[in-house]
């Protein structure tokens, strides 16, 4: 997967993925980023990239002279990815589509994404019309950036890339991979604070692990977001099961 990320802050989205796991895919080229600064496009000595917007209004816009040439410079350096493909680029803005694990796993089937980081009271439009072809959302609030958005769509993204985590696992039975919210987890010590790990995690019994794990997924999901449940795709025999045991239904 490669990252283009259009920001007028590289350095914050180069600290910011450059440790844990996210850090170690860079270092074996599982991801590669590409970060690039806006200002360095800038048609002025003053390296300025941003304006009063026409009708007047509180704050400064993002022109958009210097995100276009940043954008066509991006696909002429690799125009061999960009044959006949327009990039798919991703613009932060609180007016897109709300962020989830299916619109990562979406993203994660591409070999290459591109961000745009939008700053001040926004962005020109016009230079949106021209170049996003996907409005994101990571939810309903406003950020001083959209650099920690993109980190948060990268780190999602990521994980979903082989390679990426060493425990294939890892993936498999996380929250969201089914619909629904993740099982309690348990680990040493067997007490703490007077409260103990379930007997049944102790059995080596896997079909009973497994069924507690999927009832208790399920009871997780629909006390704490019962939303997801309608959306679910769920069996006759768990949806009994929730009928019995949830309250919130």
């Amino acid at each position: 997967m490669n990252y283009h990320i259009f920001t007028l802050f590289p350095e914050m989205i180069e600290q910011g993925l450059n440790t844990s796991i996210i850090g170690k895919a860079i270092e074996k080229e599982l991801i590669r980023l590409n970060l690039i600064n806006i200002r360095d496009y800038a048609n002025n000595k003053h390296n300025k990239v941003d304006d009063y917007p026409y009708g007047g209004g509180a704050g400064m816009l993002m022109q958009p002279e210097p995100i276009y040439s940043a954008y066509k410079a991006v696909v002429h350096q690799h125009k061999e990815t960009y044959v006949n493909k327009k990039p798919r680029m991703v613009y932060l803005t609180p007016q897109g589509k709300t962020f989830n694990q299916e619109m990562a796993e979406e993203f994660a089937k591409e070999s290459s994404l591109m961000f745009l980081c939008g700053h001040y009271e926004g962005v020109d439009e016009r230079v949106l019309e021209e170049v996003v072809t996907d409005y994101v959302s990571i939810g309903d609030y406003v950020l001083t950036g959209g650099e920690l958005a993109v980190m948060v769509m990268i780190d999602a993204i990521s994980r979903l890339i082989p390679g990426v985590l060493s425990n294939k696992e890892s993936t498999e039975y996380e929250s969201f991979q089914d619909g629904l919210l993740e099982y309690p987890h348990y680990t040493r010590p067997y007490e703490f604070l007077g409260k103990t790990v379930p007997d049944v995690l102790l059995s080596g019994h896997h079909a009973h692990i497994n069924k507690w794990r999927k009832e208790q997924s399920l009871l997780r999901t629909c006390e704490r977001r019962p939303d997801l449940i309608e959306k679910a795709s769920l069996s006759e025999d768990e949806k009994k099961f929730l009928k019995k045991h949830c309250k919130n239904l």
